[in-house]
């Protein structure tokens, strides 16, 4: 073991050092909103790239390569005089003596923030945990990207009917973006893909079913974008169920607490979040959904150097009496806002409260479909299809992902297929035989 306790890791700065977890959305805005300020910058990950995490579900069907959504977390900061990455895992936060407790070793901090957002929510429900496929990183869309095309290699030669279907029949469980999203990509595999590549099966033999626990689909949206999400879903064929859940899963049966069973080899859990944090914070300070209870400047209760930022973060206000909203927008207004509030604790200036400005909400259906509330400006159809693109593509790290990223859509756009669809290995839901199940 040994000690991080500088930017070069051989001698002590004069300088306060400002640690981050996690490099996400709001670790990369404080860590830029630091740029070359008097302090030294230590930002930690378990990967070392950053993931846009919107268009993992186009990972997982296969639109998009995974590598033009992650980006370097060094590339980002290379210019930055202040700043060092080290890629680790956070192991425990030592507040009694300011230090993290990491696979690297100790890691000495002045400010400390938690920037590791969320991970997905099976509600301790075990079976379902490890029978669905959750999808909050690289590693889990490709996962689901070799299980979706395993199965569809495999019906195609298996000779018991019920099997087959099972193996072509998709439940997305969760009408939040992410659920509606990949539900909307499914259906359009299933209509311009299936029969073009998959010879010896129909598009009439694989079922999407998407199932909602509220009674309409993207509940955090306008009325008028909720409804016309969920007619755009119809008419592509995806069978809704909402104001239902579900109650067990094993591999093979779905039940819903309506009654309702569905055979299916592939269930995708896009049905909550919690929290991820290491082990140190105490069990007071731990709000509903595993979020960490913060002040007005997102520093945790009852700490003087320790702060959260993101998904990781409870800010309880009037406004916002469950927290903000668990979206990258959060998350980097968090950061920016905590980078200048540091700068003035540091320079004995007041700080001023985090106060989140709503730029409104975007979910793409399929092809040049999509809703959009912006202010209220509420529209749906093409025009809110291409301006979810846009902002998608804007707002990806590095210029090459951007190419990456606008080139595959128009290619895929123009010949309604991709070329991303291989299976590259083997992935075993039963055991879970993954070198990236780890995460």
């Amino acid at each position: 073991m040994f000690t991080v306790t500088s930017q070069d890791q051989n001698s002590k700065s004069t300088r306060p050092r400002v640690v981050i977890i996690g490099g996400g959305f709001g670790g990369l805005a404080l860590a830029k909103k630091l740029k070359n300020a008097p302090v030294d910058v230590i930002l930690l990950d378990k990967h070392n790239y950053h993931t846009f995490q919107p268009l993992l579900y186009q990972v997982a069907i296969g639109s998009i390569a995974a590598d033009s959504i992650g980006f370097p977390i060094r590339r980002i900061f290379t210019d930055y005089n202040n700043f060092t990455f080290n890629m680790a895992e956070v192991q425990k936060i030592n507040p009694e003596d300011n230090t993290l407790t990491t696979n690297i070793g100790t890691v000495y901090f002045d400010y400390l923030i938690i920037a590791t957002g969320s991970n997905t929510n099976f509600f301790n429900n075990k079976q379902i945990e490890h029978f669905a496929m959750p999808m909050k990183n690289i590693p889990e869309a490709l996962n689901l990207r070799s299980l979706i095309l395993q199965n569809l290699e495999t019906a195609i030669v298996t000779k018991d009917m019920d099997e087959k279907f099972a193996l072509m029949t998709f439940v997305v469980v969760g009408g939040g973006p992410t659920g509606v999203e990949l539900s909307g990509a499914l259906a359009e595999m299933r209509r311009l893909i299936l029969g073009k590549d998959y010879h010896g099966v129909s598009k009439y033999d694989m079922k999407v079913y998407l199932i909602e626990g509220k009674a309409e689909l993207l509940a955090s949206m306008s009325a008028g974008a909720s409804g016309k999400a969920k007619q755009f879903l119809k008419e592509a064929g995806v069978r809704i169920y909402n104001s239902v859940h579900v109650q067990s899963y094993d591999g093979l049966e779905l039940k819903i607490d309506d009654g309702k069973t569905i055979k299916t080899r592939n269930v995708f859990w896009a049905a909550g979040v919690k929290g991820e944090m290491p082990e140190g914070i105490p069990a007071e300070k731990i709000l509903r959904g595993n979020r960490i209870d913060v002040d007005e400047i997102n520093r945790v209760k009852g700490y003087q150097n320790i702060y959260a930022i993101g998904d990781v973060a409870a800010m309880i206000t009037p406004d916002y009496p469950n927290g903000h909203p668990g979206v990258a927008p959060t998350a980097i207004q968090q950061g920016e806002q905590l980078g200048q509030n540091l700068l003035n604790i540091i320079k004995g200036q007041p700080t001023r409260p985090f106060k989140y400005k709503d730029k409104g909400s975007l979910a793409t259906i399929g092809r040049n479909q999509a809703v959009a509330d912006l202010g209220k400006l509420h529209f749906q159809g093409f025009f809110a299809w291409l301006l979810w693109g846009v902002v998608h593509i804007m707002s990806l790290a590095g210029f090459a992902n951007k190419g990456i990223v606008f080139i595959s859509w128009a290619i895929n756009y123009f010949s309604k297929n991709s070329d991303n669809r291989l299976v590259i290995r083997y992935f075993n839901i039963q055991t879970r035989m993954s070198d990236s199940d780890s995460k």
